[in-house]
């Protein structure tokens, strides 16, 4: 009995709100997640040890009292997820001041104030990627973007529960079988055409899975296949021009003159040639996250493109089309011209008219700490956007 009245309350929150499982939370939940967060004894430990390694260690029960203080004192005053964003661009913008040398913005104002957009961009660092999208929209004075993470990087119930607040929504990328995956990806799409036509709210997607981590960017059809099945299920005759032109898809390029991954970047692709296969250590993707945010990026430049119509007969169309304007608006900075000259490939290409001594020196002390044996894998990264937009790859 107990068990048929639990499935029927489920059913009814399922009906009352289909997307519960997998949305950003909404303000009246942000206080008992808030009040969640400052007693999560996992997030304390974590915070502990990075601001406090000494009393962690010898102390942690103390460590972990001045830690849920800290995070109280932080959140005081946050009822709503707009307000627990303008706590994050204090930090975002002491990051872009401390680990950037410039953020430049073009082709923003060309795209209408009041109108939600899908932006698809390049994906080059896990959390930085859609935090720079947002910033950029914030400067403007525009609404910020639900963002798509993977369910994998949502491994702990308190990641789960920040990122959420920040507007993110779940991927599915765990689920066991073709069946569930089906369903999953159905209701992810359902979610996204919901948040832009019904919510008039934009979206931020990547235009593949994980990162692209040897500097090649290319948008998968399948993440095209998959935007469409909302629209497809209620109008079985829309085509994916239709289904794309409705969603209103901007591309959007995302270019970093040095990425502080790079290295561990290099260990995984030159892991991936010798051995043909990489294992992550555990919370790999938390590491990174913080060597993100941390680590000197040089300068940034986002590039948004101009929305998608309806003239695309194939998912593959879109890829293409999303592909064009990525890599037309890619920032091609000295460290891409230095690594493509490094590297000896397509001296055809090389471009140094913009590079500097102070550009030339910056990229040799870069070079000189990354092992010979990675050397090559790290000089892909930079070099490889040169030759995706020339075509040579």
């Amino acid at each position: 009995m107990t068990a048929d009245l639990s499935a029927s309350t489920e059913d009814a929150v399922r009906q009352a709100d289909p997307f519960a499982k997998i949305r950003p939370y909404h303000d009246d939940e942000v206080a008992e997640v808030l009040a969640r967060l400052a007693d999560d004894a996992e997030l304390l430990d974590a915070l502990t040890q990075f601001k406090l390694p000494r009393l962690a260690r010898f102390s942690p029960r103390l460590a972990r009292t001045i830690a849920g203080f800290a995070v109280r004192r932080e959140v005081r005053g946050v009822a709503s997820v707009h307000d627990f964003q303008m706590r994050i661009a204090g930090y975002m913008q002491r990051m872009i001041r401390t680990t950037t040398d410039a953020f430049e913005v073009e082709g923003l104002n060309a795209l209408d104030d009041d109108t939600a957009y899908l932006f698809i961009s390049n994906h080059r660092d896990i959390s930085l990627d859609p935090a720079f999208v947002n910033y950029a929209l914030y400067l403007a004075g525009r609404d910020t973007v639900r963002i798509a993470i993977g369910d994998n990087l949502l491994q702990k119930p308190y990641v789960n529960d920040l990122m959420r607040l920040n507007k993110s929504f779940i991927v599915p990328r765990s689920a066991k079988g073709k069946r569930a995956m089906l369903a999953a990806y159905q209701a992810l799409s359902a979610y996204i055409r919901h948040s832009l036509t019904m919510d008039h709210h934009s979206v931020w997607l990547a235009q593949r899975e994980g990162r692209a981590k040897d500097g090649i960017d290319r948008t998968d059809p399948a993440i095209i296949k998959m935007l469409t099945m909302a629209r497809r299920h209620v109008d079985k005759s829309a085509t994916s021009g239709d289904a794309i032109s409705e969603l209103r898809v901007v591309p959007v390029s995302i270019s970093y003159e040095y990425d502080p991954c790079d290295l561990q970047k290099a260990h995984e692709l030159y892991a991936m040639h010798t051995e043909g296969r990489y294992q992550k250590v555990q919370y790999e993707d938390i590491r990174s996250i913080v060597a993100g945010i941390i680590g000197h990026k040089g300068r940034i430049k986002l590039t948004f493109g101009t929305p998608l119509g309806t003239d695309y007969d194939s998912p593959e169309a879109v890829a293409e089309e999303i592909d064009r304007q990525v890599l037309a608006g890619y920032r091609l900075f000295p460290s891409h011209q230095l690594a493509l000259e490094a590297s000896g490939k397509a001296p055809d290409l090389i471009c140094l008219d913009d590079v500097t001594d102070a550009d030339r020196e910056q990229f040799r002390q870069r070079l000189e700490q990354i092992p010979t044996h990675l050397r090559d894998w790290w000089l892909a990264q930079y070099a490889n956007p040169v030759l995706n937009r020339a075509g040579r790859l």
